[in-house]
């Protein structure tokens, strides 16, 4: 691995989340190693019942009533991950230079479930746009989410939102470390939020691309990787991470979750749609780069896996191209108990792996009851957790409609 100067290494002191199965780390790794699924019935206007993952987070910790109506759903939830990584930190909020924090946010999209409920709303006036809120504007602009975050903490220094489709959470972290590295900032609050569930048009895009999963069972809902598998099933949620650099933190005894120590990202250029294998290893392979090491140290990778019948082969491909001899890398999949959180994606399933540098146990693919056979590789997780003794490097991926890829790479901090 590269070594760097201590100034120049970036840590993960805070998690904050909310996901379909856990609204803190400790919980939601509960569920991940006693295979809870947090996939629900739901129903929505237009498109009617279907299934989806639906946090259930205390909305009104951080907010008043009247902060809620004025927002957001993306900004109540980033907010709600910003002050739990936060106190997660442990660090002096009174003593930080809030004109030296970042927030950098990843977005698949924002803004449309706010149209369409502003489009709702005057259909009941028989479409009379004086009825159109004077919210509307701030709500839809792509910041709003990181913004509604600097007005709650009273954060001053840069925030913006980085629109990568499901790979936007993997964006947000590079950013944030970048940022960190460049001396912009002294502490960042980094990751992705994603309220899709709240827009009919992505059910029903997603139905239109016969991509949308069914199940009788809402907890089989989202299999990765199994035969029956029969598509998407569509989340809500967040993640976001504070980050500082390696000094910082021990200077004040932090907590340290992982370094980052590696990144990559790449553009298919193929499809608006389908990935391409071959730039998804190209991806991963820039970020093991980026960290000096080689695909044999790579202890667990987090696999992107939507539960798509095209999607999870060319993944798998690409895995097999670069770690397909190596004999103690562990591969598992979390949307299989959380459905597919979109910008949330990416970071909520790091930090669902991130508690396995303490416990040495990685969680498992679910609901895999017939694996196909374009997704067999070695080492691949199922169904039941694995035991595995010391892990110290973590790969997680994350791609994206219109071929977007980020990889990022977090490894264990030894006392050095």
């Amino acid at each position: 691995m590269k070594t760097r100067p201590e100034e120049e290494r970036i840590v993960i002191t805070g998690v904050g989340l909310t996901s379909p199965n856990g609204d803190n780390l400790p919980e939601y790794r509960k569920s991940l190693l006693t295979g809870k699924s947090g996939i629900e019935p739901y129903s929505i206007r237009y498109f009617g019942d279907t299934l989806a993952g639906v946090c259930h987070y205390d909305t009104l910790k951080y907010q008043s009533r009247r902060e809620l109506r004025r927002g957001t759903r993306a900004g109540s939830i980033a907010i709600y991950c910003a002050n739990e990584a936060l106190r997660d930190s442990g660090i002096d909020w009174s003593g930080v230079d809030r004109s030296r924090t970042g927030v950098y946010i990843g977005l698949t999209e924002h803004g449309n479930v706010e149209t369409e409920n502003e489009i709702y709303g005057i259909s009941q006036y028989e479409y009379d746009c004086s009825y159109w809120s004077h919210h509307h504007n701030p709500r839809t602009v792509v910041n709003s989410p990181a913004g509604e975050v600097t007005l709650n903490l009273g954060i001053t220094g840069p925030h913006y939102a980085l629109g990568a489709a499901c790979a936007a959470g993997n964006a947000g972290i590079i950013q944030g470390v970048q940022q960190l590295r460049l001396g912009e900032v002294d502490f960042a609050f980094a990751g992705g939020v994603s309220e899709s569930i709240h827009t009919f048009g992505i059910f029903a895009a997603f139905n239109a691309q016969n991509a949308l999963a069914r199940n009788d069972d809402p907890a089989k809902a989202s299999r990765p990787f199994d035969m029956a598998r029969n598509g998407i099933v569509v989340s809500e949620g967040g993640c976001l991470y504070t980050l500082e650099r390696l000094t910082d933190a021990r200077r004040r005894g932090a907590r340290i979750y992982g370094e980052v120590v590696g990144y990559g990202m790449n553009s298919d250029a193929t499809d608006f749609v389908l990935p391409n294998p071959e730039r998804q290893a190209e991806c991963m392979q820039k970020a093991l780069a980026c960290a000096g090491l080689a695909s044999e140290e790579i202890d667990i990778i987090n696999t992107h896996a939507t539960a798509t019948p095209s999607g999870d082969p060319q993944e798998i491909e690409a895995i097999r191209s670069l770690f397909g001899s190596s004999p103690k890398t562990y591969i598992n999949n979390t949307k299989s108990f959380i459905g597919h959180a979109m910008g949330a994606a990416g970071v909520l399933e790091l930090a669902g792996n991130l508690p396995a540098f303490d416990d040495g146990i990685v969680h498992p693919t679910i609901n895999v009851d017939q694996l196909d056979p374009k997704c067999e590789i070695r080492n691949l997780v199922l169904n039941t957790p694995r035991e595995v003794g010391k892990i110290r490097l973590i790969l997680n991926n994350s791609f994206g409609m219109v071929g977007i890829n980020a990889v990022v790479i977090v490894a264990k901090v030894e006392n050095d």
